[in-house]
């Protein structure tokens, strides 16, 4: 099968399209024919090597995490042959294939049925944007009906998942972004739509809940939490962005709350709940074959468009 592999740390240009063998598929795994993969920081993170602490250098890599599929073999699980799912790979184990590759085997665990009314292209676009969204609103910020929530790089994959299921919760949403992404997320249903290159961070009001994608300033946002306010925070590989997060413990419950998102079988489903009342939708920039997979980075890490890069493998 083909896959995309890295060989050393580096620029998109270390990125190959390579013939491997398939990936033998375990006890309590299930084999996935790839229609589309997902690019994400996580991918430029791990290429680039800001994260080789954590990943070793057992070269080859492979790449990308989420993707969308058809299961084509199983070794137990209720997923049987034929059925279309959405996923991920293990996110901090690194592997010679990831999810940009034409077969991914994957424990059972890491997938649910693909929502009926998405496409396998935006099903993969929505893995990890819409189950980070999801935990960080509903497990870390506990966000309810009636607050005010301020969505920082809402025009990102995350941010715009953020908004959808911050108005399906019924709170009254001011997001942080490009001027061009205001239509798209009113019509998402932010409520005031901010512009992040001229608005000043002092000139900001009181939020119930911050939700930070961007990583940056971010103690100087904790002073806008109103009483009682949380902030989850989803951006944060820079050292002072970790700093950041270690100071903020000192106010208690106005801590920043940092977590990686990590797709599970739970919180797929719920994504899926949303996408079938038709609360959450995809929003795909730009599509791409297997053998542009680092042009696709290298758009991503350029920033400039509205929603995400997939690959339709």
């Amino acid at each position: 099968m083909r896959a995309v592999q890295f060989d050393t740390f580096g620029g998109a240009d270390v990125l190959h399209v390579v013939n491997v063998p398939m990936p033998p598929v375990a006890a309590g795994e299930v084999l996935v024919e790839v229609e589309a993969a997902g690019v994400n920081p996580h991918d430029i993170l791990t290429r680039s090597g800001v994260l080789r602490m954590i990943i070793g250098r057992h070269f080859p890599f492979g790449t990308g995490l989420e993707f969308a599929g058809e299961v084509v073999g199983h070794e137990g699980g209720s997923f049987r042959s034929g059925r279309k799912v959405w996923g991920s790979v293990p996110q901090l184990n690194a592997h010679p294939t990831g999810a940009i590759a034409e077969y991914v085997a994957v424990p059972v665990d890491r997938i649910a049925p693909l929502p009926p009314n998405l496409s396998c292209v935006e099903g993969a676009s929505l893995v990890v944007t819409a189950t980070t969204a999801l935990r960080g609103l509903r497990r870390e910020a506990r966000l309810r009906a009636g607050e005010n929530i301020l969505v920082r790089g809402a025009g990102g994959g995350v941010g715009l998942a953020a908004v959808q299921i911050a108005a399906a919760a019924g709170a009254d949403i001011t997001t942080l972004s490009r001027t061009r992404d205001f239509a798209l997320l009113t019509e998402l249903g932010a409520a005031h739509t901010l512009d992040d290159t001229t608005v000043a961070v002092g000139d900001l009001g009181s939020f119930d809940v911050i939700f930070d994608t961007v990583g940056t300033e971010l103690l100087a946002y904790q002073r806008h939490l109103a009483p009682g306010g949380r902030m989850v925070a989803v951006a944060f590989a820079s050292m002072p962005a970790l700093a950041a997060v270690a100071v903020s413990a000192l106010f208690g419950p106005r801590r920043i709350r940092a977590f990686c998102g990590d797709p599970s079988r739970e919180l797929l489903d719920a994504a899926s709940a949303l996408v079938v009342r038709g609360q959450l939708r995809a929003t795909v920039s730009r599509t791409y074959t297997l053998d542009d997979t680092g042009l696709a980075q290298d758009d991503l890490d350029a920033g400039g468009t509205c929603g995400k890069q997939v690959i339709v493998i």
